[in-house]
């Protein structure tokens, strides 16, 4: 089993990543006006704050103090970061989007290497699942290229 400093460490880690992850979902639903794409955007933030929820606990049965709702220094990057691709076009945006998954993917990958108590695990795979597939949706729309349909809707 992972010690229980470096279990907190990550857990702390994964709900700051989702509390940027949300920031950075309000800079790009601002901006995008693809209205399908908007509204699928807002239920993802709607899972990343979710997680948030959900992690919470866990950080305090550890000893912790859930993150704050507000981005950290790596968060401002990221927020700031989507805003300014956002501003200069649907498809800035959504590229974006898909760095911001990209690295949330990666960090829960990494935590699921780690021997996590059951109950954790659990959490953390049906988070992943949500994250794989944001990511899946935002590639899909890179592919498509749905920013140059006429009707602006996503696949």
């Amino acid at each position: 089993m992972v010690d229980s400093k470096d279990l907190l460490k990550q857990l702390d880690s994964l709900a700051q990543l989702d509390i940027d992850a949300v920031h950075a979902y309000t800079a790009a639903i601002d901006r995008i006006d693809l209205p399908d794409v908007k509204e699928q955007l807002t239920v993802f933030r709607g899972d990343h704050e979710r997680h948030i929820v959900e992690l919470s606990p866990f950080v305090e049965r550890m000893g912790g103090k859930p993150p704050k709702r507000t981005p950290d220094f790596k968060g401002f990057l990221i927020q700031g970061f989507t805003a300014v691709r956002s501003m200069i076009s649907n498809e800035s945006a959504l590229k974006a989007m898909k760095s911001n998954e990209e690295l949330t993917n990666k960090s829960y990958d990494k935590a699921l290497e780690l021997q996590l108590p059951q109950d954790i695990r659990a959490v953390i795979e049906k988070n992943r699942g949500d994250e794989r597939r944001h990511l899946a949706y935002v590639n899909k729309c890179i592919e498509d290229r749905v920013w140059e349909r006429p009707e602006k809707t996503a696949a």
